[in-house]
């Protein structure tokens, strides 16, 4: 019979303590997936950013459109343009997703590993 009790002593958690780790992070991981359809759905919301774990870009994001969209609806000829920067951030979005996710889960696997 094998001994699948935690040894604090050392780290060592035995195999049900690897098959917790396996089930934290599958229950933590991010989805690249969910990510694009949040994106696309409610990218101009940020909500992909706070669904991947960058909530101060996510805020900044969303205040930049806030603020902008205001702006451009007191008078859109001069601050319209500025509507353009949150945009193409909403567009290079689309290619920097993947990494951001990839980022995001292996710092998870590095606190599961611990």
């Amino acid at each position: 019979m094998t001994d699948t009790s935690p040894d604090r002593t050392n780290g060592y958690y035995g195999p049900s303590g690897e098959a917790e780790r396996i089930m934290q992070y599958d229950a933590n991981k991010k989805s690249v997936l969910i990510a694009y359809l949040l994106w696309f759905f409610l990218g101009t919301f940020a909500v992909h950013r706070f669904y991947l774990g960058a909530v101060k870009s996510a805020l900044v994001m969303l205040g930049m459109w806030v603020i902008f969209g205001a702006l451009s609806s007191i008078t859109f000829g001069v601050f319209g343009f500025l509507l353009l920067i949150p945009a193409i951030w909403w567009f290079l979005d689309l290619f920097l997703i993947p990494g951001i996710a990839r980022d995001k889960n292996q710092e998870l696997i590095a606190m599961l590993s611990r």
